[in-house]
């Protein structure tokens, strides 16, 4: 059909939706009447594909693939949606001839607050390419009222206030009230006619809603299905009226709240038992869910694992192993050891961490009073791993419900996210673990979706890779190794860092509306952007940034290389020393952009409330990409592999998939510093290693008076007291050990920069030869080595 019939055909349909789904004529509608009735109708096109997807994989009985977890941080939708259907031009082109602005229209479209970082951003990936590839899935996780935070500065500090996405209509999702389960929580166990049953003291209702995930080109649709608390009993009417107001709303607070926040602050009592409330939520009512779609086919439960891949996203959803042995033992009479057997052949656990912290630990306490029958079936489990290796390695141990071993002795296989955390995870956190099950551990390095990582937030740069290899690499992003031949062209050069020079003005612009900051568009953007925490080492940046900003004003005439330092990114409420670092950043920010004599040549920006949508801005932008954790600590990484996508050199550490990314791209195009995984270790070994380092490094000791006496809080010159006698005596993620490779590395960056046409091969051989790192590979690993799941394509 020609594309002129689309767009009328496309035109009819938003007036139609905007008369009779908005209530509105097109004189009255106002922007969000425009892009609801735009959403509307493309959303109708998305119902065809997904309607067909669900029928194919109901006809041919196929296995499923079930991939639970706690974040979506799925983004806007609209232009997505448009992208993966092939109408993004016959919808702007629609648009314009109402008399409307396409890219206004979009942009206003809220981010889904349904997650924090990268490990909600990993699980929106794998979505978009398990629907890709057409193998039969649904993602399973929690429809957030407020999500995580919605963060602001106030003089620098970190403030949360709630999120407020849900407030608009959510028109991408479908409300099931059909579907709906019971979840329980306390209350006591009994034996009852020789089974054992669980009578919960408090419920919640578990209620879908489902909203669907489209592949490239409308192939083949799967389907997200978040699930929001509702109350098991009405509204308590003979309270209200004797004046008990509180007890009479009590059951729908306590359903509310389960489904509000994302991460509620576990460093209470009542947090912690709200968070483990919120996983088993959620995982029961998504084992449940799918137990009920096998049943509508299958009768045999004990062929559940033929049809039923249930991949872990991290341990907050490990309870599934016991929940599911719960429902196979009591709920429909398999014998319970034979029911854990069938559970861990359903079970694949992905690990994300090296840190042992991160690894949940239930207080033992707690968990039995909240979860008395899960806990007695995790002692079942323990008791039968016990038995049959011969280990001393106990889930339940020291007081505690260990999340980690629980998930790994209930998977069949556990994976890590790159070739190096794979083998640390092996030598580190499950080292007794894998010495038990030494085949269990493989490794599936992340992977991101091409299609909105470049394909649809670089336009300047997709516009010239397809006018210079065609249009079929989003499909197949491997193809983009044909750029390399380009590397050394000046012509294509010089589209590149047009293209770059785009993305910098448009990257400008949003500046401009969300802050007073102007920036030199012919400066080095060097970014940083993720969640604020010690390991990942913003602070490492900001004292190069202060050391940098030392010797520009000591020579003010030297041939320096403008930057600017972006920074993004939330902390964690609890989490002091990184809302202090935040607030240092600011504080630094203040008095270097301030300075007269060094303004032109280094700036720090430090835009609030980092989220996909500023991600699909600033990244395109970026000249320069900080991946500068501890080595050891990351246990991939994503971020690193979007800005190389985009044309970003990295400066980095041997650390998470950084160490394939530099293999991929080839050590001359990748900034390396710092010590690696083993010199760390080693390090940490000698006494005073710290002190030792600053006092070795007159510029690192100069920075750290600098902020101890008050040069960037002169109204409060000890406020960072804490972060320096860090830094002196228990800085434990390197940040001494590093800086002063990192300082030369980071001259070595300036002088390439200089470079133009050296820096523009480098960055052209990145976006060549970061192709393996799509989502789609990652998703064919899985599917081969654990989930044993087939295309229906």
């Amino acid at each position: 059909m020609p594309t002129k019939i689309f767009q009328i055909k496309m035109k009819e349909q938003i007036l139609r939706h905007l008369k009779y789904s908005l209530g509105k004529d097109p004189e009255h509608a106002i922007r969000y009447d425009w892009r609801m009735a735009l959403s509307l109708a493309l959303r109708d096109m998305v119902v065809v594909p997904w309607f067909d997807s669900t029928r194919k994989t109901y006809d041919s009985n196929a296995k499923r693939v079930y991939y639970l977890s706690m974040e979506f941080l799925i983004g806007r939708l609209v232009e997505d949606v448009a992208i993966n259907l092939g109408f993004e031009d016959v919808a702007r082109d629609a648009m314009q001839d109402m008399g409307q602005d396409y890219d206004q229209i979009v942009s206003e479209e809220p981010d889904a607050a349904l997650g924090n970082g990268g490990l909600g951003r990993l699980a929106a990936c794998f979505l978009d390419s398990l629907s890709t590839l057409g193998i039969p899935a649904h993602g399973y996780g929690i429809r957030y009222e407020h999500g995580l935070f919605e963060q602001a500065f106030d003089d620098g500090r970190q403030v949360e206030t709630a999120e407020g996405w849900l407030a608009q209509r959510n028109v991408w999702e479908f409300e099931r009230p059909e579907v709906s389960y019971v979840i329980g929580f306390g209350g006591h166990v009994s034996e009852t006619d020789g089974r054992t049953v669980w009578y919960p003291a408090e419920t919640v209702r578990a209620s879908a809603f489902d909203a669907p995930t489209l592949g490239w080109q409308a192939n083949w649709c799967n389907t997200l299905r978040l699930w929001s608390a509702k109350p098991t009993r009405k509204f308590d009417l003979a309270s209200f009226n004797r004046g008990d107001f509180l007890a009479a709303s009590a059951p729908e607070a306590l359903a509310r709240t389960i489904s509000r926040v994302l991460y509620p602050d576990d460093t209470t009592e009542s947090g912690k038992e709200l968070r483990l409330k919120q996983e088993y939520f959620f995982t029961a009512a998504s084992i449940q869910d799918l137990i009920r779609r096998y049943l509508s086919t299958n009768e045999d439960l004990e062929k559940l694992p033929e049809k039923a891949a249930i991949q872990l996203n991290d341990t907050h959803p490990a309870i599934a192993g016991p929940e599911l042995v719960r429902l196979l033992s009591d709920i429909h009479g398999i014998e319970i050891h034979q029911a854990i057997k069938i559970a861990r052949k359903c079970l694949g656990y992905t690990n994300h961490t090296l840190l042992p912290e991160a690894l949940e630990r239930w207080p033992e306490y707690l968990f039995a009073r909240i979860l008395p029958r899960h806990y007695r079936i995790i002692e079942i489990i323990q008791e039968d791993h016990l038995k049959e290796t011969g280990s001393d390695i106990r889930i339940i141990n020291n007081g505690n419900v260990n999340m980690g071993e629980l998930a790994f002795i209930m998977a069949h296989n556990v994976n890590g996210v790159s070739a190096l955390h794979t083998e640390l995870v092996k030598q580190t956190v499950f080292q007794d673990l894998h010495k038990v099950y030494p085949s269990r551990i493989i490794n599936e390095t992340n992977g991101i979706t091409p299609r909105r990582w470049l394909y649809s937030c670089n336009k300047p740069l997709r516009n010239l890779i397809n006018s210079t290899i065609g249009n079929d690499w989003p499909n197949d992003l491997e193809q983009l190794e044909k750029l390399a031949r380009h590397a050394d062209d000046s012509e294509f050069q010089a589209r590149f860092m047009a293209a770059k020079r785009q993305n910098k003005e448009r990257f400008i612009a949003w500046l401009g509306d969300q802050t007073d900051a102007t920036i030199n568009p012919d400066a080095m953007l060097d970014v940083q952007v993720k969640r604020i925490h010690e390991y990942k080492r913003q602070l490492m940046n900001l004292l190069e940034a202060i050391a940098y900003w030392n010797e520009i004003k000591e020579s003010p005439k030297k041939n320096w290389t403008p930057r600017v330092k972006v920074f993004g990114g939330k902390a964690a409420p609890g989490y002091a020393v990184a809302k202090q670092i935040i607030h240092l950043i600011n504080d630094v920010a203040k008095v270097i952009n301030n300075d007269p004599v060094t303004k032109d040549y280094l700036q720090i920006v430090f835009p609030a409330n980092y989220n996909v949508t500023m991600a699909e801005i600033l990244i395109p932008a970026s000249d320069l990409s900080e991946q500068i954790s501890t080595a050891g600590k990351e246990a991939s990484g994503t971020g690193n592999m979007k800005f190389a996508l985009n044309g970003a050199l990295t400066i980095g550490t041997l650390d998470g998939a950084n160490v394939e990314i530099r293999d991929h791209v080839g050590a001359k195009n990748f900034f390396l510093c710092g010590l690696t995984a083993e010199e760390v270790v080693e390090r940490r070994k000698e006494h005073d290693y710290s002190r030792k380092a600053i006092e070795a490094s007159p510029r690192l000791y100069r920075v750290l008076n600098q902020i101890a006496s008050g040069v960037f809080s002169p109204e409060e010159p000890h406020r960072y007291a804490s972060i320096v006698h860090l830094m002196y005596e228990n800085d434990y993620f390197m940040v001494t050990c590093d800086f002063d490779d990192y300082f030369k590395t980071q001259r070595k960056v300036d002088a390439t920069f200089r470079d133009a046409k050296t820096w523009t091969k480098m960055a052209i051989l990145n976006t060549a030869n970061v192709g393996w790192f799509s989502s789609d590979r990652t998703i064919q690993g899985y599917a081969k080595d654990i989930w044993d799941a087939k295309s229906l394509l």
